[in-house]
This record gives structure tokens, C-alpha cells and sequence, in this order.
């Protein structure tokens, strides 16, 4: 089974910049050895259970929890069975086929 999930959290009351909050969550899922890919707008894992994708986003919410007294999160999941890296393959069919479009 594959699992990936896109995600964001951060906190919206300490400021306009929150990098250093969102950089303790990637610190978090680098500890897990998730594979993951941080884009602009949210953060990418891939894992092989349900109970793993939720177990970090309870984690990332931790890592928070402490500091922060209002935290803002977006979760969307993609599940598929009798497949794994997901995250790669993905991306490299989109480059196999604008390959062939360019030809």
C-alpha cells in the first residue's frame, strides 16, 4: 500500500514568517525517514500505512502544540493499494511522457 499525503501546519499566531515552525515538523518527519518532498505551499511524505500518515501528522501537531495557541492545517490523501513509491514514479511518468511531447 502506498500513502501519500500532502500536507501544511503552521501556526497563525506568531507573525507573517513561520519557517522556523515549519522547520521543526521537517526535522520531525527526517527523524521518521519518511520519504518526503518540502515544496512552497506544503510538504509531501510517502508511507506505507494509513496509521504512519496519521501518526505524523500527530506528530507534526506536537511539535507545535507547546508554543503555538492557534495552528492551521490542510491534509489531502491519496491511497492506493498493491503499489509503493508513488512519490517517484509519479513524477517520472509525467517526465517520460513530456519527453515524448518534446520529440
Amino acid at each position: 500500500m502506498s500513502v501519500l499525503m500532502e500536507f501544511a501546519m503552521f501556526p497563525t499566531d506568531k507573525g507573517e514568517s513561520v519557517s522556523g515552525y515549519v522547520s521543526r515538523i521537517i526535522k520531525m518527519i527526517e527523524g521518521e525517514r519518511f520519504s518526503y518532498q518540502l515544496t512552497s505551499m506544503g510538504t509531501i511524505i510517502e508511507t506505507s500505512t494509513m496509521r504512519d500518515a496519521l501518526m505524523v501528522i500527530e506528530k507534526a501537531y506536537e511539535e507545535l502544540e507547546e508554543d503555538c495557541n492557534r495552528i492551521y492545517s490542510t491534509i489531502k490523501l491519496d491511497i492506493r493499494k498493491n503499489k509503493d513509491n508513488r512519490m517517484e514514479g509519479k513524477i517520472r511518468s509525467i517526465e517520460q511522457k513530456i519527453g515524448k511531447i518534446k520529440r
